[in-house]
This record gives C-alpha cells, sequence and structure tokens, in this order.
C-alpha cells in the first residue's frame, strides 16, 4: 500500500516536469534545462514554454526561415535519391 502510493506521488510530481521537457525538446530547446526548470516552477516554467513557442510560430521570420529549411531538406532528399538511382 505504501509502495504504491509512494509511486503515484512520485508520478504526479515528476509529469509535469516531463511534459515541458518533452514540449521544449521537440521545439529545439534543451530537455534537460527545462525539465529541471519544471521540477523547481512548474507550473510557471510551462506558461513560460508555451509563451516562447507562441512568440517563435507567431515571428513571421521565423517561420520563413522554418519553411526553407524544410525546402532545402527537401531538395537535399531528392537530390540524395537522385544519386541513388
Amino acid at each position: 500500500m505504501f509502495v504504491d502510493l509512494l509511486l503515484a506521488m512520485l508520478f504526479s510530481v515528476v509529469i509535469l516536469p516531463l511534459t515541458t521537457g518533452y514540449c521544449a525538446y521537440s521545439h529545439g530547446r534543451s530537455f534537460w534545462l527545462w525539465f529541471f526548470l519544471g521540477c523547481f516552477l512548474p507550473i510557471v516554467s510551462f506558461f513560460v514554454l508555451c509563451a516562447l513557442v507562441y512568440r517563435q510560430h507567431a515571428d513571421p521570420g521565423q517561420r520563413l526561415v522554418e519553411e526553407a529549411r524544410a525546402i532545402l531538406a527537401e531538395a537535399v532528399e531528392k537530390e540524395l535519391m537522385k544519386n541513388e538511382e
């Protein structure tokens, strides 16, 4: 009974930092930095990360850079496929 309660508490304490770290990593930021920030400031760090990600996606220059990277990656992939044949 005690072990189950302990595991449930551990899971509830770690779920928000893990979510914050995963979101940060999926948007090109450091997982461990945001994980530890999520451990010390769980709710605040999550909302700060959401604001940073929103600001990054709302910036038209950043969107153009992401589109250019996608186009370049597609062109490189096509060139590699062409060279393999």
